[in-house]
């Protein structure tokens, strides 16, 4: 996990300064995306529980604090900032957030931290990371696997992933969001996610004969194998397996024309007796890919879904900030907003509620913490940490996997389009829009001076 040093400078510096000011009074934070992706119509939070798991842990080692005492933006610092304040520092604060594998939608808030204001400003940049990366890649998950319909997707995108570390958390977050299984064995160990997996090309290559490179992958590995036939010939493969009476698990098809070999490698399987032989497929798909591969009607039984997975390729970034909303003034907790052109923040806390008619989400809200919930509305923000301490236990990853796919499925068929989605409907309070006005009212008269 991440440490005390997983941050931007100014974040320190400002630390700095703060504690130079005396100023720790109790600031609330919240994490949101501007905008969502041209490509996509909704978000798959994901990434809450390595968040909780850095504030439990976060700290500055005495390496850190001298290396610190190095760095020239802080030479100004007091020496009590790092000998005291930094040696001691631990998170205290409360986070609230939507559950992982919740839909999510831009300018609602996924996580709030409420803390002394350096402890919530320094940990900032770790929590972005960790949230933002991981949305994203559960956000192409859950689409990938709706294009699937029933058969299983599995994540195969670790060699393309933005390094080893990368690779474990795209895995995770792949997996709570739809696939049933992923090729990352670190993330079958950390997270405890089905781990599956096949073989490479340069297994049948390194034999001198392909049937004895398959012959010799089942005495090791048994019938449940997966054998790779698209070396040379994918169908002469199917017909060397059925001649030499294999029986393997199932056969992965990783280049060439999909819909035609599949079609072809199933009739000489089944004409020789291997009907239950499943037939997987990968290459470079994403959900595009899958959807039509499934459309046409083509008997394949699963799919291995790799870069565009770990690197969420059609969407690799998102626009989530994390911005102060409110900060306690003279014992008065004081809403605040940012006033800047194409970036303007809404004051206060939230909480955000999910509107439900007849047959599922009709449209969100996003309120005052305290106000009232609307009619037919859900509270989608719930305390995860309090005190420094954690609240809920940690969720299984098929636990949030069946809830995500629950709440994927309820959405309005429109805004799970892979093509130009709809726009789901967020709203905001009319307690929140007054305060808004007022606030930005009285910022706007005090920059005036009137």
């Amino acid at each position: 996990m991440p440490g005390g040093l997983s941050t931007d400078l100014y974040e320190l510096t400002m630390a700095a300064g703060y504690h130079a000011a005396g100023a720790t009074a109790r600031a609330s934070f919240e994490l949101f995306v501007r905008e969502l992706p041209a490509t996509r119509g909704y978000l798959v939070a994901a990434g809450l529980e390595q968040a909780i798991t850095y504030l439990e842990t976060w700290r500055y080692t005495p390496d850190e604090i001298a290396y610190l005492r190095t760095v020239p933006g802080l030479q100004g610092a007091d020496s009590t900032f790092f000998d005291d304040y930094l040696r001691r520092l631990r998170f205290t604060g409360d986070v609230w957030a939507v559950p992982e594998g919740t839909p999510v939608f831009a300018g609602e808030p996924i996580l709030r931290v409420t803390a002394p204001l350096p402890e919530a400003q320094l940990v900032e940049t770790a929590l972005l990371a960790t949230i933002l990366f991981q949305t994203a890649v559960a956000s192409k998950a859950a689409r990938v696997r709706e294009a699937a319909g029933e058969r299983p997707v599995m994540e195969f995108g670790g060699r393309r992933a933005h390094g080893t570390q990368a690779a474990m958390y795209a895995a995770r977050a792949a997996c709570l969001a739809g696939c049933r299984a992923t090729s990352n064995v670190d993330a079958g160990y950390r997270f405890g996610v089905t781990v599956s997996g096949t073989m490479a090309h340069s297994w049948v290559m390194a034999h001198a004969c392909e049937l004895t490179a398959f012959s010799r992958y089942l005495a090791v590995h048994g019938p449940r194998s997966v054998l790779l036939i698209d070396t040379y010939d994918s169908i002469e493969a199917a017909r060397l397996i059925v001649g030499a009476g294999l029986r393997p698990g199932g056969v992965r098809l990783d280049s060439g024309d999909l819909v035609g070999l599949s079609r072809s490698v199933r009739g000489v399987l089944d004409a020789g007796g291997l009907a239950d032989t499943q037939i997987l497929v990968s290459g470079d798909l994403d959900e595009h890919k899958v959807a039509a591969l499934v459309s046409s009607g083509a008997p394949i039984d699963g799919f291995g879904v790799g870069t565009a997975l770990s690197t969420s390729s059609d969407a690799p970034a998102l626009s989530g900030v994390y911005k102060l909303v409110e900060i306690d003034r003279d014992g008065t907790m004081t809403p605040v907003m940012k006033l800047g052109a194409g970036k303007r923040t809404c004051p206060g806390v939230k909480q955000l509620w999910r509107v439900y008619g007849p047959v599922g989400p009709v449209r969100d809200v996003v309120g005052l913490a305290g106000e009232a919930a609307p009619t037919d509305g859900e509270p989608l923000l719930t305390c995860v940490v309090r005190g420094g301490v954690r609240q809920q236990p940690t969720r299984a990853i098929d636990q949030i996997r069946d809830a995500c796919r629950t709440a994927v499925a309820r959405l309005p068929e429109g805004v799970r389009r892979h093509r130009d989605a709809a726009t789901y409907p967020v709203a905001l309070s009319a307690a929140l829009e007054r305060l808004a006005a007022n606030v930005a009212s009285e910022l706007a008269a005090r920059d005036t001076g009137r």
